[in-house]
């Protein structure tokens, strides 16, 4: 892959279109992007990557916000690339999505994300000759092309610094993670996965059926009422079995003996029964006889009782209508007192007028009365009309006083319009201003954690460059004192070799066995332990240098950060500008958020005003036509008044009258109904006392009291009778009984004993009920114990082969996961990282011992971790000047950026080798170089010299000055007011 040219437009720090000419860049094979910190260096490479993949590296990626805040609002925000893949030239312009201000009317609106992808010369075969349009197709299209994905790509061609220095520095999971993300080792998770899950899954099967034998075995234990020994359960099941089947056969031969006993037991005992039950019957055919005999005279009362009654019952009824014919008639004659005392009130003067006349009097005003209906439905309508008049004269006097009040508001509101117009538009520019005043909020209050960071940043760089001296000075101290006890045992080294010679035995050096004058040593010989200890205190003491050392790189770099973002700016200074930035903030606001309130209210009062002016000639109209109605029903209420005051007459009104002549009316026909009633009633009096005085001569009773005396209620004669008719039977049934042929020879005195016999046959039944639950217990226990020994041994044969399946899953899985028999703890997928990391390692160490002038190279360990951990992915580095092997953190500012640019390299060559990448012939390498001093510099540049060997175009980012005297030509990225500029020169 070659790039060839990029523009920018409106994007990152950049407000304007710019463009960048890679050929003319990289025409040397190697350039610069130099510039300021925070001047859009990097943004540079924002903008190929997203032209690629459409989204941007690192955590600049999480915002997702790419156009420049200073841009115009007709400036679109794109960045088009062109480029070369695989011998074909294309051309990518790809836009993001964001919110520009609406071209009519105020507010804003999105600009959707947009790109395409068009080839330049020949067509690829396969694709259109008018490229591609669609977004989710450009970036198939591209990977497909590149041979990788973003985050490869990422890697491989802008190799960010920072990255790989927190890979050196990382632990095992941490660098599993990169490491798999990078080679795509998810398949491997999956397979650790599978295992997982399969062990898990199959656990739970071998769980589920063990839990099955062990319900079964303490099923077995319940039903047997024993429990189960922890060992030899099957000689138990088969013990417990043989004792259940015998209790069962002595428990059938308990139940027979049992059960011919309460046979015998329970015919004796029906045998007394029989005996006791005819003697009962004796006994109680005597008592009734005797009972009945005893109450002959009572019985003898009681038919005289029913006899009078009979007779009484044919006259009661006639003796009952006398009655009610008297009541009628009294009730009869009060009602015609009452009528004729109400029309008397009423102002008639001939209420002793025969039935007749009544009659005819009241037809007469009942005419008269119906003459006045129509007379009473008018005057109904008169005090109608009087109370519309009333209505239409009020209604007339609100419409009039409602027409002036709306012609006042009507000639408020256009004022009122023009001052909310005005308003709305102060607020609708407020609101245009938001953006930019919090954008100055969130600059200046970072700008502000800054100034409160640098005091902090400024001691903490005193107080680690105080800890490197004092580290310095332990490390000298040791290391003087190792090699003063190195001094002394070389000085002492031969009495040492003297002190252990043996007469006759060989030197080792000179291999004499004579030892005629053995060297001796005045003062005392050095321990090689305490040399070894002096050694092993300066190797700490040079780590603890190295450690402060690093520190204190961190520490200035951290300071210098800070210094070089804040300036000038004080932290006085930046709190006053917030204060005054958050109080116009704040204004801004709150008349912003008046905004809808005063348009929705400018609407509301234009629409009012329209309704105001509908409401006024409706008011108008309403005022004319209630006049028009009150001059008309005027007219009509005169002219009706004067036709209802010659119709009522002396009475208050036409109802009235008409009132006093329905009531009238309706006292003479109650009168004459009354009079009419009290002739007949009497008649009908004087007929049913005939028939009574009849009836009682002919039936024996000398008065109407003594036939109610007499009289007996039907339910009473039946009950009477029935009770006659039941002692009559009973007697019979008494002396049939007495006559039957089984009872003669009986006493009503003989005595049976029953209870014994009872007491016998109920002693036998429960020993033979008992015997039997006995048996079916035994036969149910025998039963169950059957069955669920047939069950346990069905489970237990089919438990066996799933427990050695499981034992076998779980070592594998075990084994897949880094635990059990895995001697290096390594997972499936640590073990392909690791190797995967080995190759890195090997790749990187060619480029670490060029740039370390030989001292330097990656050591790859896949050992185990401590206390078990997982291992396989430790790197460390070899230094051949100690010939020690150091963890990667002991390593200086400097010499980590060397390690970090040779292990990016180096996975960049994988990587690259891996997705097929022999082609990328770009590469980026971002910052890091300000650590190098001027001889590791000259190194570097030599790596980087050899990377464009075979057309290779390598470009740096940096702000270090001194690369500017290094690379003859470069891209300048400068500030402006208005965004970044990009300079370009060449010399």
């Amino acid at each position: 892959m070659r790039l060839h040219l990029l523009e920018v437009a409106a994007f990152g720090p950049y407000a304007g279109r710019e463009v960048v000419d890679f050929d003319l860049l990289g025409a040397d094979g190697l350039f610069l992007l130099h510039g300021d910190t925070g001047a859009g260096k990097t943004t540079l490479l924002d903008a190929i990557a997203f032209a690629l993949f459409g989204q941007v590296p690192g955590a600049r990626g999480e915002v997702k916000r790419l156009r420049c805040d200073l841009a115009e609002p007709d400036e679109r925000t794109e960045v088009v690339l062109e480029l070369t893949v695989q011998g074909q030239r294309l051309r990518i312009v790809r836009g993001p999505e964001y919110q520009r201000p609406k071209r009519r009317g105020e507010g804003t609106t999105t600009q959707q994300a947009k790109a395409s992808l068009t080839w330049i010369g020949t067509v690829p075969h396969g694709h259109v000759p008018e490229g591609v349009t669609r977004i989710d197709e450009v970036a198939r299209t591209v990977e497909r092309l590149l041979g990788m994905t973003a985050p490869q790509f990422f890697q491989v061609v802008l190799l960010p610094q920072g990255e790989f220095a927190r890979f050196l520095r990382a632990n095992t999971t941490e660098r599993e993670e990169l490491l798999e993300r990078l080679f795509g080792t998810e398949r491997f998770s999956d397979v650790e996965s599978w295992f997982s899950n399969l062990r898990t899954e199959r656990g739970r099967e071998l769980d589920k059926r063990q839990q099955a034998v062990r319900e079964l075995v303490a099923r077995y234990g319940q039903v047997a009422r024993e429990d189960a020994p922890e060992e030899s359960q099957a000689e138990w099941v088969a013990s417990v079995l043989r004792a259940a089947t015998e209790r069962v056969v002595r428990a059938q031969q308990n139940e027979e003996t049992s059960k011919a006993a309460a046979k015998v037991a329970e015919t004796a005992w029906h045998e007394q029964q029989a005996s006791a039950e005819r003697v009962r019957r004796v006994r109680n055919a005597h008592t009734r006889l005797t009972v009945i005999a005893e109450r002959a005279g009572e019985r003898a009362e009681q038919a005289e009782e029913v006899a009078a009654a009979h007779r009484a019952t044919g006259i009661v009824v006639d003796v009952d209508l006398l009655d009610k014919r008297k009541r009628e008639f009294t009730e009869v004659e009060l009602v015609e007192t009452r009528s004729a005392r109400e029309l008397v009130k009423l102002g008639h003067e001939g209420a002793d007028a025969p039935v007749a006349e009544l009659r005819a009097k009241a037809g007469s005003v009942r005419e008269e009365a119906g003459a006045l209906a129509e007379l009473v439905v008018e005057a109904e309508q008169q005090e109608r009309d009087h109370k519309r008049h009333g209505q239409l004269r009020l209604s007339a006097s609100q419409s009039a006083k409602q027409v002036e009040e709306l012609i006042a508001k009507l000639d408020s509101a256009p004022a009122k319009v023009s001052e909310l117009r005005a308003r709305a538009v102060v607020a609708a520019a407020s609101e245009a201003k938001l953006d930019g005043v919090r954008a100055r909020d969130e600059e200046l209050t970072s700008a502000l954690r800054d100034a409160e960071q640098l005091p902090m940043a400024g001691g903490a760089a005193e107080r680690a460059e105080t800890v490197v001296r004092q580290a310095v000075d332990v490390h000298q101290q040791a290391r003087q004192c190792r090699l003063d006890l190195r001094e002394r045992r070389l000085e002492g080294m031969a009495a040492e070799l003297a002190a252990g010679l043996e007469a006759g035995e060989a030197c080792p050096v000179c291999g004499s066995a004579e030892h005629p004058e053995p060297a001796a040593h005045v003062g005392g010989l050095v321990d090689p332990a305490e040399e070894r200890a002096a050694e092993k205190a300066e190797q700490q003491a040079e780590k603890g240098r190295q450690r402060a050392e690093t520190a204190l790189n961190d520490a200035r770099t951290r300071l210098a950060e800070l210094q070089a973002r804040l300036g000038e700016r004080t932290r006085d200074k930046l709190v006053a500008e917030l204060a005054q930035a958050r109080e116009f903030a704040s204004s801004l606001r709150e008349l912003a958020g008046q905004k809808v309130r005063l348009e929705a209210q400018v609407v509301t009062l234009e629409r009012d005003a329209g309704l105001l002016t509908e409401r006024r000639r409706a008011a108008e109209q309403a005022v004319t036509e209630a006049e028009t109605g009150l001059r008309v029903l005027a007219e009509r209420i005169g002219e009706r008044e004067r036709r209802l005051v010659a119709a009522r007459g002396e009475h208050p009104d036409v109802g009235a009258r008409r009132r006093h002549l329905l009531s009238l009316v309706a006292a003479l026909e109650a009168l004459a109904d009354a009079r009419t009633a009290v002739a007949g009633a009497r008649e009908r009096l004087a007929e049913q006392r005939t028939t009574v005085e009849v009836a009682l001569e002919s039936k024996g009773f000398a008065s109407v009291a003594d036939v109610r005396a007499a009289a007996r209620s039907e339910e009473l004669i039946e009950k009477l009778e029935k009770s006659l008719s039941d002692t009559r039977a009973m007697e019979d049934s008494a002396r049939q009984t007495l006559t039957e042929p089984e009872l003669a020879g009986i006493s009503p005195d003989d005595f049976v004993d029953v209870g014994s016999a009872a007491d016998l046959a109920q002693t036998a039944r429960v020993e033979a009920e008992s015997a039997l639950v006995t048996l079916k217990a035994a036969a149910t226990q025998e039963a169950d114990l059957t069955g669920l020994s047939e069950r346990m041994s069905a489970a237990l044969s089919e438990l066996a082969p799933v427990e050695e399946r499981f034992a076998e899953l779980k070592a594998l899985s075990e084994v897949v996961n880094g635990r059990g028999q895995n001697a290096r703890k390594m997972s499936l997928r640590s073990y392909v990282l690791a190797a995967r990391l080995e190759e890195v390692a090997l790749a990187a160490t060619a480029r670490l011992r060029a740039m370390s002038q030989g001292r330097y190279s990656f050591v790859h360990s896949d050992a185990a971790g401590a206390r078990g951990t997982r291992g396989g992915l430790g790197l460390d580095v070899l230094d051949d000047y100690s010939g020690t092997v150091r963890p990667a953190k002991t390593l200086s500012g400097g010499e980590s950026f060397l390690a970090s640019l040779a292990l990016a390299l180096g996975l960049a060559d994988v990587v690259a080798a891996e997705t097929g990448g022999a082609l990328l012939d770009t590469l980026f390498v971002d910052e890091g170089f300000g650590t190098l001093d001027a001889e590791t510099l000259d190194i570097v540049m030599n790596i980087l010299d050899e990377l464009r060997a075979g057309g290779r175009v390598v470009g740096l980012v940096s702000h270090v000055e001194e690369l500017r005297q290094r690379i003859p030509t470069r891209l300048r990225v400068r500030k402006s007011r208005t965004g970044s500029k990009l300079e370009v020169r060449s010399g």
